[in-house]
């Protein structure tokens, strides 16, 4: 894969995060939004890569970074649909407002983004979408409602994608991570080194892309082999 331009949506830390990593080290132009100005700047001064405190769930958002791409970049070739995040409820205590505003980033941001971006992959003849989905998307558990019904939106939204646009010559790939070591919902504590890290989802992508472009994994579940090994 020679160098090419990235837009990585939630890249300020966790998976985002390792994915501009790797992107930037392999000699990549990268531009990646997030929340948090402290994360965004420490992301950015480590790795080189353009940061902007932008929310998919915003559609002006989303449309000023395909326009800092365009500016900055001259287009996107890779888009990565990083940002999210989880609620977790059970059934009869589901707070429908927190579930839709979940969906607004996990799903509708996700569209969103993409809706503004293929018209110029399709102009340009190809390009990669890679929405990371979760294994939460392939089975339920109890109090996952929201969170998984997201997941499982992302990968009903790829495989439509994917009818779509491989005669175009833009390929999307989904990627479901099991738990991944990040500091996901601000939960700390998590750390179990025989669990999937950041960087391996990052790999997992940055190998899906080096494929040749004839090539496609439209779906790709990444697990630990061992997370219940005693350290």
């Amino acid at each position: 894969m020679g160098g090419r331009r990235f837009l990585i949506t939630g890249g300020s830390q966790g998976i985002g995060a390792a994915v501009v990593a790797l992107a930037r080290k392999a000699g990549h132009q990268v531009v990646f939004t997030g929340r948090d100005a402290r994360l965004i700047e420490q992301v950015a001064q480590g790795t080189g890569a353009h940061g902007l405190r932008l929310d998919v769930s915003s559609g002006d958002d989303n449309q000023k970074a395909v326009e800092a791409c365009q500016a900055r970049m001259g287009g996107i070739d890779v888009l990565v649909n990083n940002a999210a995040f989880g609620y977790a409820a059970g059934i009869g205590e589901m707070d429908i407002d927190r579930m839709k505003t979940m969906f607004d980033t996990n799903v509708f941001g996700l569209v969103d983004i993409s809706n503004r971006v293929v018209p110029l992959m399709k102009q340009q003849g190809e390009g990669d979408i890679v929405n990371i989905a979760s294994t939460s998307g392939m089975k339920g558990a109890a109090r996952g409602t929201a969170y998984a019904a997201s997941k499982w939106a992302v990968r009903g939204i790829s495989q439509c994608w994917q009818a779509e646009l491989r005669p175009l010559g833009i390929r999307v790939i989904s990627v479901c991570p099991s738990e991944v070591q990040t500091n996901w919902g601000g939960r700390t504590g998590r750390n179990n080194p025989n669990k999937l890290y950041a960087e391996d989802i990052a790999a997992t992508i940055m190998a899906a892309l080096d494929m040749p472009h004839r090539v496609l994994w439209p779906e790709v579940a990444v697990f630990a082999n061992n997370p219940w090994k005693e350290d």
